[in-house]
């Protein structure tokens, strides 16, 4: 049998990258316990924000404070919860278009089961007690009024 050739491949990224403004901005807004979005030439808000309007490519500069509450637009749940989630029990995952933004943005909803969820549902952020400027500051949304 002829010898087969092998060679190891080691996959690596040996830099930092840094966030830029908007993300930075963003992450920097969480750990501040706010959520921005970022303010299109046509008046609208996307939130997450971007760099660059994802119609125009014109780039993005000015941020707007949006939510901390909104409407769940579509949601799932998730059980049993992937290895990868921030989660290690069964949660619900939505599609929450905040108050002031015009895009909706992913993020867990925060409830016991999927029987407590519905589109339409008013919901409002929780924010984790120590923050550091991560996706991960903001817990996730629970619903307006509860005591969670």
């Amino acid at each position: 049998m002829p010898e087969r050739l092998r060679a190891d491949l080691v996959l690596e990224y040996p830099f930092t990258r840094t966030t830029g403004p908007v993300i930075g901005g963003f992450l920097t807004g969480l750990r501040e316990g706010m959520i921005l979005g970022i303010r299109r030439s046509d008046g609208t808000v996307l939130c997450p924000p971007t760099e660059y309007d994802p119609e125009s490519s014109e780039p993005l500069t000015e941020f707007a404070e949006v939510g901390p509450g909104g409407e769940v637009v579509s949601w799932t749940w998730v059980d049993p919860p992937r290895s990868q989630s921030p989660w290690d029990h069964p949660h619900g995952l939505g599609l929450i278009q905040l108050d002031g933004a015009d895009t909706p943005m992913v993020h867990g909803l925060l409830v016991d089961g999927p029987d407590e969820l519905s589109v339409g549902m008013r919901v409002t952020a929780r924010w984790r007690p120590e923050r550091e400027g991560h996706i991960a500051d903001l817990e996730g949304f629970v619903p307006e009024g509860a005591d969670r």
